[in-house]
């Protein structure tokens, strides 16, 4: 672990990282090692010390101060095979401490957040290596652990509301967003910025009355229950059908009903993963599917990848403005095995609302 007085490496924009002598290549980080462990077992999740890792030309290397957890962790926890220590983490808030050699966007001492990329080390320890094009400057308005609840599911939401369905800012008039899963960590920024940034009617799905209620806050029009039949919730509200649906869990189950519900020439965003979708139950009404992955850009290194970089920084600016609000929903204190065991078990159950943050070593 570095000294916390330890001065910044690379003093000057564009410098390139050096250890100095008597700061320790070391630090702390949370991994697994074996996957399709149960989340009960201790081995499951374990604290590990790793080598400091050193910025290639476009990296920042950032000292992490707070993440989140998502339900991409438990996929990969649980899903992927891997030959050693794995660092699990796609949500981040910390300082940047040493900069490659090709970096304009940042400098050290900059309070940054985002959500890295999937084919490398995550945000689960005390240092990580992230493309500056994927990084935004943190909100000036949230503290740490409010700020570390966003990145991940803000360019998700984002791109699927304005990249992959093309509504446009200030736009939908007279049409309807279905948000099934509004509750969610998506789904509580993507009402958000659906109520605010477009005239869309925006109606979100939960099958609690607290996560009814979280929906609402989060600027809902209108919540119908999901474990029930969705035309008959929006038969309730009067709407027939609606233009477009954003699926963001459990969409095998609901596909036959939203094709249903879709309207002629609608569409359907996903970014779950349902077993099997039958395009051609689409082709009829002419409906267009839609998938977002937000680690599309950073992991082919797209030649609009550094729109994520401008979308965070908007994302800061509204929610320093109060158009937008943090969704963060439990905080479970420092980051460590046990407390990521924890978060990764509550999403497990999908009774979470809003992001689960941990933050501090």
């Amino acid at each position: 672990m570095l000294p916390d007085s330890a001065p910044f490496c690379g003093s000057a924009r564009g410098a390139t990282c050096r250890l100095l002598p008597h700061w320790t290549a070391a630090m702390r980080a949370i991994a697994y090692t074996q996957a399709g462990l149960p989340i009960d077992d201790a081995q499951a999740l374990i604290d590990i010390e790793l080598e400091l890792p050193q910025p290639g030309p476009r990296d920042l290397r950032v000292a992490v101060r707070a993440v989140a957890v998502n339900p991409v962790d438990t996929k990969v926890r649980r899903g992927v095979a891997t030959d050693g220590p794995r660092v699990l983490g796609w949500d981040a808030v910390g300082i940047v401490d040493a900069v490659g050699s090709e970096v304009t966007l940042f400098q050290p001492g900059d309070a940054v957040y985002y959500a890295g990329v999937i084919d490398r080390p995550g945000s689960n320890a005390e240092y990580q290596l992230v493309d500056e094009r994927s990084v935004g400057r943190k909100p000036a308005s949230l503290d740490d652990a409010a700020a570390a609840a966003l990145p991940l599911t803000a360019i998700t939401a984002w791109e699927l509301l304005f990249d992959r369905l093309c509504i446009a800012e200030g736009g939908g008039e007279g049409q309807t967003l279905l948000v099934i899963g509004a509750a969610g960590g998506v789904g509580s920024i993507l009402v958000q910025l659906a109520r605010k940034l477009t005239k869309l009617t925006v109606i979100g799905t939960a099958s609690r009355p607290d996560t009814q209620d979280w929906a609402y806050a989060m600027g809902a029009h209108h919540v119908i229950d999901h474990s029930l039949p969705l035309a008959e919730g929006l038969a309730r509200l009067g709407i027939s059908e609606v233009q477009h649906v954003a699926s963001l869990t459990h969409s095998d189950q609901h596909y036959a009903q939203i094709v249903e519900l879709l309207a002629p020439q609608g569409q359907l965003g996903l970014i779950d993963d349902p077993g099997q979708v039958d395009v051609m139950a689409l082709k009829r009404k002419a409906l267009s599917l839609h998938w977002e992955s937000m680690f599309t850009r950073p992991l082919y290194k797209t030649a609009d990848m550094q729109r994520q970089h401008d979308l965070l920084n908007r994302v800061a600016e509204l929610i320093d403005t109060g158009v937008l609000q943090t969704t963060l929903g439990e905080h479970f204190g420092r980051i460590d095995a046990a407390n990521l065991r924890r978060a990764h078990a509550l999403l497990e159950s999908h009774r979470a609302k809003g992001k689960i943050v941990l933050e501090g070593w």
